[in-house]
């Protein structure tokens, strides 16, 4: 009874505080996360008042880390990093080496063993992917040249540190140090066992995993397919650490990237993993739990050199790089301003580093002193670049050679939801008039036939704001709701909130939907009652021997009448 009451405790507490200081940081143009990590603190057991149970946090925090990573895997798309590859392979290892050996540096001043420094220098060279993604999407560089290189950029900075998080334990014991005798033949042996480990999920689970998820999918039960994919992505997780003795993290990952792969991955993200953004804030509280902000003081200069890399020295490596490969200025600030933080990689990392006895206790207040202070400053760095950008984007530069032909020709784009048979006529005529439809149906079955026949299409429910976003309402031109039995406020108000500027047709079954959809947003709407209620008039008054004049202005005011 008492480690129930324990463990409501922590999850009220640590979930009310990330609340109340989430919403206020948020308030402040601040990222989230920043309240997230000062809510550890203040329920951490370096603060008076109410002290969580930092055992639970931290098992609630792996879930968390699981999670986490199945959902960069989900996000991970080889032809994003591949278009990119030859600024994002280089410029990401050589900003990696730059603050791994400034780190080493710093920390080697401090007294620092040399393997504490590496294990320190490579969790600061890695961004967070949520305050990155956050940060682009709020400047609206997002889906931009520039926002591709980010995204590439720290597409390569997360798989070489799920690399280190599998080889780590391989080279290094607890009691020894770094191993010597062994070492080769532990990291081949390690090797051959994730080789292993990613055929298996990614040659056997890209028929297995879909196989399920549509079988599931056919039942037409949102709570299983949740289940579902949940069961997947903790079963892939602990199976790859139980039988391949990799981690979890890396397990969680390779799911992620299997059902990203399918057409599955927008209706995962958007329904099955509002879980993971609720186990994420306990992972980022239960690393706020570390900091003792009584030993700030003692480790100030630490901070600060830490700092330093994060902001001058991680920037002043991205840009060289872009630059020097061709790349215009705007493109270089860019990079270099949105990965000057680090996040959860950071803390994943050095959570692994503290278990292996390789990092001292200290090393956590830094990191977490380093974390929020990077994570408040880079929207404001991200924002004083805007008035640059307008001058140098008003300016029209050639793009390098080498990045010619990785974006796609500019088209006029509509988003289409619902393929019955008014859907399907939309769609037929947006194409025969060269306008390139994306069809959001909930059939998986419908879905992937158009996706055999080429036509861009995604599987999920339109209800949620990922699966729109996953058509690519932020950058679509219009969106068309066709979709019977189904009220259209509710996708109208997230596509708007996505798009301000999207232009939205919609169809209502009746006229009392109908004035909710225009007053979510709907710039046209067509109502079924009303179009019965204008063909049965208009077949009346031809009967009575109306005129067309008198037929058109009957139909108008009925119109006016009922709008």
């Amino acid at each position: 009874m008492a480690h129930e009451l324990s463990l409501i405790l922590t999850l009220t507490a640590g979930l009310t505080s990330a609340l109340v200081l989430g919403l206020l940081t948020q308030k402040l143009r601040l990222s989230p996360i920043v309240g997230y990590l000062l809510a550890g603190v203040i329920v951490g057991p370096f603060t008076p008042g109410f002290v969580a149970d930092s055992h639970l946090a931290e098992q609630l925090a792996e879930l968390g880390v699981i999670l986490l990573m199945f959902g960069v895997g989900l996000h991970f798309h080889l032809q994003e990093l591949l278009a990119v590859r030859k600024v994002a392979i280089p410029g990401a290892l050589v900003q990696i080496a730059m603050a791994t050996g400034l780190g080493m540096l710093l920390t080697s001043a401090f007294g620092w063993s040399w393997g504490a420094g590496l294990v320190f220098g490579l969790a600061i060279s890695v961004a967070s992917t949520v305050v990155l993604l956050r940060v682009l999407s709020d400047n609206g560089s997002l889906h931009t040249p520039s926002g591709h290189v980010a995204v590439g950029w720290l597409i390569v900075e997360d798989l070489f540190t799920v690399l280190v998080l599998v080889l780590l334990p391989v080279v290094w014991n607890n009691e020894a140090g770094p191993r010597t005798a062994d070492t080769l033949l532990s990291i081949a042996t390690a090797l051959l066992k994730l080789v292993a480990l990613c055929l298996l999920s990614l040659v056997a689970g890209k028929r297995v995993i879909p196989w399920l998820l549509g079988y599931v999918a056919r039942t037409r039960s949102r709570e299983l397919f949740t289940l579902t994919v949940l069961v997947l992505a903790l079963g892939i997780a602990v199976g790859s650490a139980k039988l391949f003795g990799a981690s979890m993290a890396l397990g969680a990952f390779l799911a992620g990237m299997v059902v990203g792969q399918s057409h599955f991955s927008a209706r995962a993200a958007s329904e099955a993993l509002p879980m993971r953004d609720a186990f994420a804030v306990l992972f980022f509280v239960s690393v706020g739990m570390l900091l003792d902000p009584s030993r700030l003081a003692e480790n100030l200069w630490l901070v600060l050199g830490t700092l330093a890399i994060v902001l001058v020295g991680k920037s002043i490596a991205a840009y060289a790089v872009v630059r020097f490969l061709g790349y215009p200025v705007v493109t270089a600030l860019v990079v270099a301003l949105a990965l000057a933080q680090i996040g959860e990689f950071s803390f994943i990392l050095a959570g692994l580093g503290r278990r292996l006895e390789i990092l001292p206790e200290r090393a956590s207040d830094v990191l977490v002193a380093t974390s929020v202070a990077s994570i408040t400053l880079n929207p404001f760095l991200m924002r004083l670049l805007r008035p640059l950008r307008a001058r140098l984007d008003s300016a029209p530069a050639e793009p390098p050679e080498n990045a010619r032909g990785t974006l796609p020709e500019a088209s006029t784009r509509a988003i289409v939801i619902g393929y019955g048979p008014v859907g399907q006529t939309i769609t037929k005529l947006l194409r025969e008039h060269s306008i390139r439809p994306t069809i959001v149906d909930l059939n998986h079955d419908t879905v992937a036939a158009l996706l055999a026949q080429g036509v861009q299409a995604v599987y999920g429910d339109a209800t949620q704001a990922g699966v729109l976003d996953a058509a690519g309402a932020q950058t679509a031109d219009s969106l068309i709701f066709t979709a019977s039995g189904t009220p259209p406020d509710a996708v109208i108000q997230n596509a708007k909130a996505l798009n301000p500027a999207l232009t939205i047709l919609a169809r209502s079954q009746y006229i009392s939907e109908a004035v909710a959809a225009r007053a979510a947003g709907a710039d046209r709407v067509v109502s079924a009652e009303a179009e019965i209620a204008f063909a049965m008039t208009e077949h009346l008054l031809q009967r009575l021997g109306a005129t067309p004049e008198q037929i058109d202005l009957a139909r108008d005011r009925l119109r006016a009448e009922l709008a």
